[in-house]
């Protein structure tokens, strides 16, 4: 019996259509400068020193205090899927279903998502579990009159003023957080006009930063809530029953890393394994993302989520 899956129409277009996703958004906090200590474990020291004294001028020095603490990381994110495409399906669908668009198409609607999808979980768990770096707010509140404030508010918790100043945060907001915020009377609105394809003109009025502080609007808002469950019959990841959609997520690429350990793609030929005559596809993803403290106290002060109440 044929594949339902594979078209086997006779005039059929080698090329897929375009697959219209975000691309991922965590881009800016993946990093690869780690030092590992065994297979899934890399380590991270944190170290901290005590401040000035009064000077005696009769002699001698006060004896400041130096703290090194070394803490190890484990990367838990462990995933991997395989496809296998038979040799005559991908023959007689003019190689659409080949493993070039096989692998384009899962990066693009699998493998990027999730990675998005961990990172803002993972924030978000952090930011809830850190006193004072965390809110709940009705998706509705965040008006055109009101938005300004409320995310001047956020950039203004606790520490975050510290990272602000230098440059190292990163504010994610809902679409309809970024629709409010274009439409804000305390901003002064300029009005863009970008060339299209078909020779005329678009209007773009999208708000991009706020204090110095890049604003990225998550148009895929299936990967924007503070839970995920990554174990579905069907793979891929789904919110999980008790998750909130997330309205607004600040974030510091200095202490927030996305630490990807294993990225492995292999791509075997027909009769170069031995689980059938096709063309088999294989992707490995080791990962996880980590909030790192401070290293003046030890404390986490850079993360923030508020959370759709409703």
């Amino acid at each position: 019996m044929p594949n339902n899956t594979i078209n086997y129409a006779q005039r059929w277009q080698p090329e897929l259509l375009e697959v219209m996703t975000q691309n991922a958004l965590c881009g800016p906090f993946v990093t690869t400068n780690v030092r590992w200590l065994d297979a899934r474990t890399f380590h991270f020291t944190q170290m901290s020193v005590s401040g000035y004294k009064n000077h005696n001028r009769d002699g001698g020095w006060n004896r400041g205090k130096v703290t090194q603490t070394d803490k190890s990381y484990t990367v838990s994110h462990d995933r991997d899927v395989e496809f296998l495409i038979d040799k005559a399906d991908v023959d007689e669908s003019n190689a659409t279903a080949s493993v070039k668009n096989i692998s384009r198409v899962f990066e693009q609607t699998q493998a990027a998502p999730e990675a998005d999808a961990l990172f803002f979980s993972k924030t978000a768990a952090v930011a809830q579990s850190t006193e004072g770096y965390s809110s709940s707010t009705a998706a509705s509140a965040y008006t055109a009159d009101a938005v300004f404030a409320k995310l001047k508010a956020i950039l203004a918790t606790g520490k975050l003023r510290r990272y602000r100043a230098r440059g190292a945060l990163i504010m994610y907001v809902s679409s309809a957080v970024m629709n409010a915020l274009e439409q804000a009377p305390e901003l002064t609105h300029t009005i863009e006009l970008t060339g299209v394809a078909d020779g005329g003109v678009g209007v773009e009025t999208r708000i991009t930063e706020l204090d110095g502080v890049p604003v990225m609007e998550v148009v895929d808002d299936e990967v924007f809530y503070d839970k995920f469950d990554f174990t579905g019959e069907n793979g891929g990841f789904t919110p999980a029953s008790d998750a909130h959609k997330i309205n607004v997520l600040v974030a510091s690429p200095l202490t927030t890393k996305l630490v990807p350990k294993i990225s492995s793609i292999y791509f075997f030929a027909p009769g170069a394994h031995p689980q059938g005559d096709g063309y088999l596809y294989q992707n490995r993803a080791l990962s996880d993302v980590f909030t790192f403290p401070n290293g003046k106290d030890g404390e986490i002060d850079s993360v923030f989520v508020d959370t759709d109440n409703t």
